[in-house]
Order: structure tokens, then C-alpha cells, then sequence
């Protein structure tokens, strides 16, 4: 069960940073090839009123629906309507305290924010390498989805936790100005971003340019600056405003 310990809450949403790092480090392996975004344009037999990315990410959470990926609070779909899960999902008890997960849900801002990185992070132009880019794409996204609403939820009940009336005080009020200025660490926030620099630049050290593309540690970590922090706040803000004091 994971507890409302800000601490090791912390130190897992630090392991979830390599993984975010080494998934963009896989998409700039590719150019930006930007025709696989554009709807129409899949190619795709079936769907083709789709994007190449479109088709592909459908795919994807199709199949991980029907094995019960969304079932657990941090995995949240990019897609709706998905099909409900063909086996039997047995998910960990844990300290949340909402029923419905799907109340915290920032998969739209998630994607535009990625959607602007890629031609920031990618070789401009086509390299041809189409199926490649969407498959990167894919595993970029969800990574970065799972480290966001794993800190909304988890991070925004252990904020919670540690001060119940002046959140619940807060929430009766709708004083979204105050929630955030109590669940704000700046000090925190900024060891973040100069870790993630730090462990972008280390992952490369030794990488063989001459066939390997590097991504400029400081993208990284404007992204974490100005999307990966600000939705998590956002996120637990939302699951604090949900939260049910019965449960």
C-alpha cells in the first residue's frame, strides 16, 4: 500500500524521471517527422480520418485497456470509450481517498504540452521513420502521464494529510489562489528541475555522436518547469477538491 509519506512519495516520483528521460532521448533518435500528427494523413486502413500518432495511440490504449492498464489511479487514458478490461484486475489498496480516478484526468494538457516539445527536441524535417516516431511517442507520453497523475493524487493527499483543516477550510471556500500557495515547495520545485538536467546530461555522457542524437538537458527541464510541475500541482488540486472525507 502507498502511504501518504511525502517522502517516499517523493523518492518514486524520482525513480519515474529516468524513465521520462530515456523515452524523449528514444523520440530524438527521429526527426520531427510532423506529418504523422496530421489528421487524414495515417495511411492507416481503417481509420482514416486519424493522424499516424492518432491511430497508433488508439492502438496502444485499446490493448492496455482490455488488460486492465487503467484500472490503476496514475494511468490515465489520452482516449475515451475504451473497451473495459477482459481480465480480472486485482489493484493494490491505497490511501486515495476518491472513487471515481478518472476526476483527475490532464491528458489533454499533457498532450499539448508534448506535442509542442517534440519539433522543439526532434531534427527538424522527414526522415521516413514514421511507425518508429508515433511507437516513441507513445511510450514518451504515457510515461510522462503516469509521473503527473501519480503526484496529483498521491502527492495531493500527503499535502493534505499534513494540514486537513486549512485545506478543508480552503475547499468550503474555493480559494484556488490559497490551495496553491499551501501545496507550493519553490525549494523543492527548482532541486527538481536542476536533477533532471543533471541526470539528461549524465545519461549522454558517453553516448557516440556519430550515431547517436543528443536532446539539450535544458528542454528537459523547461518542460518539467513549465508543464510536468505546474499540471501535477493542478492535478492535486483537483484531487484535493474531490477528495471524500467519508472514505
Amino acid at each position: 500500500m502507498i502511504e501518504p509519506n511525502l517522502e517516499l512519495i517523493a523518492a518514486r516520483l524520482e525513480g519515474l524521471e529516468e524513465t521520462i528521460i530515456a523515452r524523449l532521448i528514444d523520440r530524438v533518435q527521429f526527426a520531427s517527422n510532423l506529418v504523422i500528427y496530421e489528421k487524414g494523413k495515417s495511411r492507416f486502413i481503417g481509420v482514416e480520418g486519424l493522424s499516424l500518432f492518432e491511430a497508433r495511440l488508439v492502438a496502444q490504449e485499446t490493448m492496455d485497456s482490455e488488460f486492465g492498464r487503467f484500472a490503476v489511479p496514475e494511468e490515465r487514458p489520452f482516449n475515451r470509450n475504451l473497451q473495459p478490461p477482459k481480465r480480472l484486475v486485482s489493484i493494490p489498496e491505497n490511501c486515495l481517498r476518491v472513487t471515481d480516478y478518472d476526476t483527475v484526468n490532464f491528458s489533454a494538457d499533457i498532450l499539448a504540452g508534448y506535442l509542442r516539445l517534440v519539433p522543439r527536441i526532434c531534427e527538424a524535417g522527414d526522415d521516413f521513420q514514421h511507425g518508429s516516431s508515433v511507437e516513441m511517442d507513445v511510450y514518451a507520453l504515457h510515461a510522462i502521464s503516469r509521473r503527473i497523475h501519480f503526484g496529483s493524487f498521491y502527492v495531493g493527499e500527503a499535502k493534505y494529510s499534513a494540514h486537513p483543516e486549512e485545506y478543508r477550510k480552503l475547499v468550503a471556500a474555493k480559494d484556488i489562489e490559497g490551495m496553491t500557495r499551501l501545496l507550493t515547495r519553490k525549494e523543492v520545485e527548482d532541486r527538481i528541475i536542476e536533477r533532471v538536467k543533471g541526470k539528461v546530461a549524465r545519461l549522454q555522457a558517453d553516448v557516440n555522436i556519430a550515431v547517436r542524437r543528443l536532446i539539450d538537458p535544458e528542454l528537459v527541464a523547461e518542460f518539467y518547469r513549465e508543464i510536468v510541475i505546474p499540471l501535477t500541482k493542478r492535478g492535486e488540486i483537483a484531487y484535493i477538491c474531490e477528495r471524500d472525507p467519508s472514505l
